[in-house]
């Protein structure tokens, strides 16, 4: 055991939390990052085997990109003094196995932790259903994220199993019983090992002289599938008799294959049923046949999938019945849909009108609160996908707006009712962006086409407002007034929901101030309204932080310098989104501040934007809470060749703004390495598929490479300097150019380094000499400067001030000569191809598009389409996606709209204390 107070690299032991034969844990603290986190010690045989350690380490790296709000998350790998550790997240709370105790009598203790007593098992005590099914939904859950991604768990478990104070249900040591196999790959391959004369059952993780020793054997044997006990090939089949075995031990109180010994426990799973008779009566029969299901011994005839699992279990939580409702026809574009998915809207809707009406009822106080926290998933159209960040709840509660992106790549606003199992595309509303929604719920408000439209839901017709360039946010009132952000910098205006000219009432104090005012919401009286205050430089009289404005005249009130992005207010909090957690905060109306700390409601799951810091979430006026988790949908980056075709994709996440090395063979990455939005600049080595963190210096945007590939530069946050460092390893920064909001974007390979300079709001290109340090401002709306291979061209994007339009221009450089227009519908993110010939770009639309170019000319050829991305924004977000010398695409994609669900949760509100 180590010591209180002994240091692991960064990490300083407080106190043990258990051993097994998975090693020796440990409560640490992260004196980096000021974190509690779980310390894994790994096995001495492990840690001192070279060969071994490295498998480990291939596999954590899978391990590690796994990110659901019901999966412990590992944050890394710590090898330091002979040891060897997996950094974890702490998780709080009992584990399913001491709720299982506590509910049979049993006391609750650490001790207790490290024993396992069969006679406990023996008392027939169940968890009741209403306890049990939330538990059992979120495991399968967890195990649907995993098992979408070609990761198994093999040792589900109670004891693996966390609870949290909040309800919130976390799955322990996801994967690592293939991890920590310390003699093969998989179960089936294990003979690798030249001279292992151990047996089958003793090669398995689970079933090992160490666990033997620590006492663990009969509670991870009575829940191994008899595959698994074999030490046959094991697949996800094998979690879903876990899962069954686990339900079967919550719902009866007993385990489904009691054993007094390790052989009895074995030959029980093999040979015998279980006790079928101990699962009470009372338990719904779409349950009882879902633990038989589970429970099939031939793996062909068990469940086949997790997720119809977690179907039956929110049908029976909700009193649906599974069959689906009538559907209208479907939207232009769709393709049909199968059967799954028809149970799974139907299931969705009647588990969604279920949790509204509980929203109404505690609303009014008429259940008891501890019954009110619901967590459902809201599925996009068949054959669409979610945009990010553009969706709201309606004020009161019953639909929803959202944009969502069809296979052609384009965005349209649809409204769902959230008691149907429909949604409806509403036409006329091509290239939608932040929906918003009036008061009576009858109408919403939307940017598109450089306009502040609006759409009366009875009748269809758009209208348009007036000119919003772009546009950061919108708020409507109850007496009609709209209060928006026209453009990405500058202050916030107000309008008459029957259009007209439009009034600032905001104020961006200091002249040439690049100072933004976004994401506006009003509060109750329809007066005060939420916005936030970004770019500001320090001679500015206002900072950076969450205002409360008013219609009246009269200076804006600080809520907070520390909070960023979008901000809402519901049921008496603020809702906001720090450190990728959802947070609650009480706030006064009368006060204009906050009377009481802030608790979490979702946790690790939210992710600010990256170009303009909104967040995925929407609250109703009783509320109906809708979020965007980044569990469900994180982006990857993916492979594809020139037509489109998918290659392959990195197996780590949490990755964006992608730069090949000048030869192809690395990678520089900005890496969300603690999942906290704080982005780090990661190498990743595409021959041998290991990364590494390059410096413990957070970053502002994209990293970039010198040339000759020995240099990589970057811009700190929040934004104030571009540094760069050496690529082959840690060393101190050399600052190159100082300033405010200034994002590096190429070098030239004479040394040249263009940058974006956000000084002024809307974005110049600056352009630094190495030689001489000077800066060269060009002239324009000028952003993403790219320079030919030579050097002697260079691409841009250009804003056409007034009409919220953008497009890819090239001119000579250093120049004399003109501009050559590139793109004609729009564009963003150019790149050059290796040879200088072509210049790539993205379309509003996403499709990847390519324009021939000839140097000596100056002359460009008409664009075409290369094929349709899924890119995670085809604007405002910097590079996304690089080329290889030969001609392939690395793209930060979105996944398809299987896997992007919207999360629904009500009841949130009886985890924070009132004001």
């Amino acid at each position: 055991m180590l010591a209180s107070g002994r240091k692991l690299g960064p990490y300083e032991i407080l106190a043990p939390l258990g051993a097994g034969g998975m090693g020796e844990v440990y409560r640490a603290r992260d004196t980096k990052l000021g974190r509690p986190v779980a310390l894994k010690v790994l096995p001495e045989t492990l840690a001192k085997d070279a060969e071994r350690i490295a498998r480990f380490r291939r596999e954590a790296q899978v391990l590690a990109s796994l990110n659901h709000p019901n999966i412990a998350t590992i944050y890394g790998l710590e090898e330091s003094n002979g040891h060897c550790a997996l950094v974890m997240e702490l998780v709080e709370g009992p584990t399913l196995a001491d709720k299982i105790r506590v509910a049979q009598g049993s006391p609750f203790s650490p001790a207790a932790l490290r024993v396992e007593e069969p006679q406990r098992r023996k008392t027939g005590v169940a968890l009741q259903i209403d306890e049990a099914l939330p538990i059992a939904r979120q495991i399968a859950e967890g195990l649907e994220y995993a098992h979408e991604r070609g990761v198994i768990h093999r040792d589900l478990k109670p004891a693996n199993v966390k609870v949290r104070p909040d309800g919130t249900v976390k799955i322990l040591d996801f994967g690592l019983a293939k991890a920590l196999n310390t003699s093969v790959e998989a179960v089936s391959d294990r003979h690798s090992d030249v001279g292992d004369q151990r047996s089958p059952l003793q090669d398995s993780p689970t079933i090992s002289a160490a666990a033997t020793r620590q006492g663990m054997i009969l509670g991870t044997a009575a829940y191994m599938s008899p595959e698994q006990a074999r030490g046959k090939t094991v697949d996800r089949r094998c979690d879903i008799w876990s899962f069954g075995a686990v339900l079967f031990e919550m719902l009866s109180g007993k385990q489904a294959f009691p054993g007094e010994d390790v052989s009895h426990t074995l030959a029980a799973v093999i040979m015998k049923e279980p006790d079928w008779e101990a699962l009470p009566a009372t338990i719904p029969a779409s349950i009882q046949r879902l633990v038989r299901r589970c429970l099939n011994k031939d793996p062909r005839q068990r469940l086949r999938d997790i997720g119809d699992g977690r179907i039956a279990i929110e049908e029976t939580l909700v009193g649906g019945t599974g069959v689906p409702p009538p559907v209208a026809a479907e939207p232009s574009g769709a393709r049909p849909r199968n059967t799954r998915e028809y149970v799974a809207w139907a299931t969705s809707a009647v588990a969604i009108f279920a949790a509204l009406l509980l929203a109404v009822a505690y609303s009014r106080r008429e259940v008891p609160q501890a019954m009110q926290v619901m967590r459902l998933s809201l599925l996009p159209p068949p054959n669409f996908s979610f945009e990010p960040y553009t969706f709201g709840v309606s004020p009161d509660g019953s639909r929803v707006a959202f944009v969502a992106v069809g296979p052609d790549g384009k965005d349209t606003l649809w409204v769902r009712t959230l008691a149907a199992a429909t949604a409806q595309q509403l036409s006329g509303t091509e290239g939608a962006t932040y929906p918003f929604w009036s008061p009576d719920s009858r109408h919403i408000g939307f940017f598109a086409e450089g306009k502040l439209k609006t759409v009366d839901l009875a009748g269809g017709a758009v209208e348009v407002l007036c000119e919003a360039q772009v546009g950061g946010g919108g708020t409507w009132n109850r007496d009609g007034t709209i209060v928006f952000a026209p453009t990405i910098a500058g202050p916030l205006y107000r309008v008459s929901a029957s259009g007209g000219v439009p009034a600032r009432v905001t104020t961006v104090a200091r002249p040439g101030s690049g100072q933004g005012h976004r994401w506006p919401s009003f509060l109750p009286d329809g007066k005060h309204f939420l916005f936030f205050v970004d770019w500001s430089a320090p001679e500015d009289k206002q900072g950076n932080g969450i205002y409360v404005g008013s219609l009246d005249p009269g200076e804006p009130k600080l809520v907070s310098s520390e909070l960023s992005g979008t901000v809402l207010y519901a049921s008496g909090n603020l809702l906001y989104v720090r450190d990728r957690s959802l947070m609650a905060q009480p706030f006064s109306v009368d006060r204009l501040e906050t009377t009481g700390p802030p608790v979490p409601i979702a946790q690790q799951e939210l992710e600010k934007a990256m170009s303009f810091s909104q967040s995925g979430f929407s609250v109703s006026q009783n509320g109906v809470l809708l979020f965007q988790s980044v569990a469900y949908a994180p982006s990857r980056l993916v492979w594809f060749d020139s037509s489109g075709k998918e290659l392959e994709q990195l197996p780590e996440g949490a990755y964006r703004d992608p730069r090949l090395s000048p030869d192809g063979r690395s990678l520089a990455v900005a890496s969300d390495d603690e999942h906290n939005d704080r982005y780090y600049v990661r190498i990743y080595d595409l021959t041998r598929g290991i990364s590494t963190r390059l410096s413990d210096t957070v970053i502002y945007r994209t990293p970039i490479w010198s040339r000759d590939g020995k240099r990589i530069t970057y811009g700190t946050l929040p934004g104030s300097t571009i540094e760069e460092t050496a690529s082959d390893g840690p060393g101190p920064p050399r600052v190159l150019v100082k300033g405010a909001r200034i994002v590096a974007n190429d070098w030239s390979p004479d040394d040249h380094l263009v940058f974006m300079d956000f000084a002024k709001g809307f974005p110049h290109l600056g352009v630094y000499s190495a030689s001489d340090g000077r800066v060269t401002q060009l002239e324009g709306w000028l952003a993403e400067g790219q320079f030919s291979p030579d050097g002697k061209w260079l691409a841009y994007q250009m804003q056409s001030v007034g009409i919220g339009k953008a497009d890819i221009f090239v001119q000579p450089f250093p120049g004399p000569g003109r501009r050559i227009q590139i793109s004609s519908a729009g564009g963003a993110q150019p790149r050059w191809s290796r040879d200088g010939r072509q210049i790539f770009y993205v379309a509003p639309d996403r499709k990847l598009m390519a324009v021939s170019f000839e140097p000596q000319k100056g002359s460009a050829g008409a664009p075409r389409v290369l094929f349709q991305t899924r890119i995670v924004a085809p604007s405002f977000a910097f590079f996304q996606y690089d080329v290889s010398p030969d001609g392939r695409f690395l793209i930060n994609s979105f996944p398809s709209n299987s896997s992007s669900p919207l999360t629904l949760l009500t009841g949130w509100t009886a985890l924070v204390k009132g004001p």
